[in-house]
């Protein structure tokens, strides 16, 4: 029933684009700036966990196509329940009044189901952008609440936390949010950063407090570095604010070639990695290696801290989804984009050193600037828009516990919930 419309060559083909010309990054306790800036220019990926560094790019390609899929000529089998529906898991488990099912408790108190007190299960929606992934988890969420079972969405989208910028990151609306509590939305100024450190112990403390309201928490994920980060065993390093200082004050006065000589003598493995001329990454590492006075390739294996996961990714054809992306961003302009980034402005947006760079926001500002036409900015828009998806399709294609489903299917919220398990 539920079958990808595209091949396996197109499948192979978008995993292989992912990964050409990937750089390494140093990306130690991010700020969303240092991401934002990872993923959309993107090049070979060297992020930091515990005292050291994961390497994303050469141990992951195995992952990209879990062994549980089933391939056939022309078609990809994407569906494998989070559970085997003869384990006792069913839609008959989700649907009928709460009390036929044994559901008792409201949704300020402990979740049962037979005098038994459940965890309520994580609900993950992953996939690129203009997939809809909100609005699935929009109806998925309503769906739970006719049933009985109250629900609220956690968004784990990067730029969805800063106020006003509601246009050019497709925030959804208060329609369009249809009566559903949204968590880590408008939490910041265009001028304030943020790390995924924070957004990772803000995101857990919504679903924990989701759960013990007997609540359904539904993450919805445009990034599968942030999912990676709330959902699995992934520590970032501290910062020392002093010692930040004191390295880009020897920064400044010494260059980058002098800091990056020094990074090699510490760590030649590091020096590797980030170029010379790349001052912020350097800083970062000597910053690291100062605090923790180590450096070493690992990859974060894929395990969970969170109880209770179930994650599913939203697919389409790319074409189909190129369509999307071309509409979004005229939908985008005709509704005020331009207009929006003038009213940033007046709130620091060109100090923001994330939110100015936010795909839209930072074509607006080159074309207020005269660096660009109109028609170009869009035009950049679109294309960074379009590239920034296969990136964000190619993580997610890596971590082998999603289970895909064809986004533009009829029914999907409804086939979804059959696939739930009703507990953690």
């Amino acid at each position: 029933m539920f079958r990808s419309a595209g091949n396996l060559p197109d499948l192979i083909l978008q995993e292989v684009l992912s990964l050409i010309d990937l750089g390494r990054i140093l990306a130690v306790g991010f700020r969303i700036d240092e991401v934002a800036s990872l993923i959309d220019g993107a090049f070979d990926l060297i992020l930091v966990a515990g005292n050291g560094s994961l390497d994303l790019v050469d141990e992951v390609h195995s992952a990209s196509f879990p062994s549980h899929s089933r391939f056939e000529p022309g078609s990809v089998d994407i569906v494998t329940p989070a559970r085997p529906l003869s384990q006792g898991v069913g839609r008959d488990q989700w649907v009928g009044t709460p009390e036929a099912r044994g559901w008792r408790d409201g949704p300020d108190g402990p979740l049962r189901h037979n005098d038994e007190v459940l965890t309520p299960p994580l609900i993950v929606l992953n996939g690129p952008t203009a997939s809809g992934k909100t609005a699935l988890a929009v109806r998925v969420a309503q769906l739970l609440r006719e049933q009985g079972r109250p629900a609220e969405i956690v968004n784990a989208d990067s730029m969805l936390v800063y106020r006003g910028m509601d246009i050019g990151t497709a925030k959804p609306t208060p329609a369009e949010r249809g009566g559903v509590t949204h968590h880590l939305i408008d939490l910041l100024e265009v001028d304030q950063t943020a790390s995924v450190a924070t957004f990772q112990r803000l995101a857990r403390a919504a679903i924990a407090d989701c759960r013990s309201r007997g609540v359904v928490p539904i993450l919805v994920g445009g990034s599968a570095l942030y999912v990676h980060a709330i959902l699995d065993e992934f520590e970032f390093p501290g910062t020392d604010p002093a010692l930040r200082a004191r390295l880009e004050d020897e920064l400044a006065r010494l260059g980058p070639a002098a800091l990056h000589g020094r990074l090699a003598e510490l760590s030649p493995e590091a020096a590797a990695d980030i170029l010379p001329g790349n001052g912020r990454r350097i800083v970062r590492a000597l910053e690291v290696i100062e605090l923790t006075g180590s450096w070493r390739a690992t990859l974060p294996a894929w395990s969970y801290a969170v109880d209770g996961v179930q994650q599913w990714g939203l697919e389409m054809p790319r074409e189909v989804l190129d369509e999307r992306i071309d509409a979004r961003v005229e939908r985008m302009w005709a509704d005020g984009l331009v207009a929006e980034v003038r009213t940033l402005l007046g709130r620091g947006l060109r100090e923001g050193r994330t939110a100015s760079r936010a795909l839209g926001y930072r074509q607006v500002l080159a074309f207020l600037d005269g660096e660009l036409s109109e028609q170009e900015a869009k035009r950049q828009t679109v294309a960074g828009t379009r590239r920034f998806a296969r990136k964000q399709l190619g993580w997610f294609r890596r971590d082998p516990r999603i289970h895909w489903l064809p986004a533009a299917e009829p029914g999907l919220a409804e086939y979804l919930l059959t696939q739930v398990s009703p507990d953690a």
